[in-house]
């Protein structure tokens, strides 16, 4: 699986790997407290113990450091990959489902939307978003979908990233827009639906 993206810095010494894990550290935990709007470098630097030139030698902004912390949780939870039981749609609904947990938890809901934001403000760091984080997440989703289509689950000529976003883009749309409630039952509905929309039957 790929590894996160490393954050473009500067010359000068390499990054200290106590001190990055505890400027990641920070930033998910000032994230979790205040509005991210009030989350500062400054604000990081001090809760991290380190100097704002340091940041600044290794990340060019704060959006940087909270995506580099996001893709390192997003590697442990897929250390992994997806569930694979057999049974496709229960395997996609436990995936919806704690998506659907997550963005149910009102600071990971004010920290994703104001990074959704961030990103598309910045092309920087919309890259680094999809390199560091959806490429590994389509990666797991592609070994998935192999082995769905070795057992006649998934019809042979589907593209990987458009039945990875018939997945998870009604959760995504509904928790953006704010159009229906995101429940258990709603994310086992989306896994069914595209499941069946995805087989060779489909």
């Amino acid at each position: 699986m790929p590894t996160s993206q490393p954050a473009a810095h500067g010359p000068g010494r390499p990054r200290s790997g106590r001190s990055r894990a505890a400027t990641l550290e920070a930033a998910l935990a000032l994230a979790a407290e205040v509005p991210w709007a009030r989350v500062t470098v400054g604000a990081i630097a001090d809760r991290a113990g380190v100097s704002k030139a340091t940041i600044y030698r290794w990340w060019p902004s704060r959006g940087a450091i909270l995506v580099e912390a996001l893709a390192e949780a997003n590697e442990r939870d897929l250390a992994y990959g997806l569930p694979d039981t057999g049974d496709l749609v229960a395997d996609l609904a436990v995936v919806l489902r704690g998506v659907v947990d997550e963005l149910a938890d009102p600071a990971w809901d004010a920290l994703l939307r104001a990074l959704t934001v961030e990103t598309l403000l910045d092309a920087d760091l919309r890259g680094r978003v999809l390199a560091s984080i959806f490429a590994p997440q389509l990666a797991a989703f592609e070994v998935r979908f192999a082995a769905a289509r070795a057992a006649g689950q998934v019809a042979a000529d589907v593209d990987d990233l458009a039945a990875t976003e018939l997945v998870v883009a009604p959760v995504f749309h509904r928790w953006q827009q704010g159009s229906g409630p995101l429940t258990h039952a709603y994310a086992d509905g989306v896994a069914a639906r595209a499941v069946r929309a995805l087989s060779p039957r489909g």
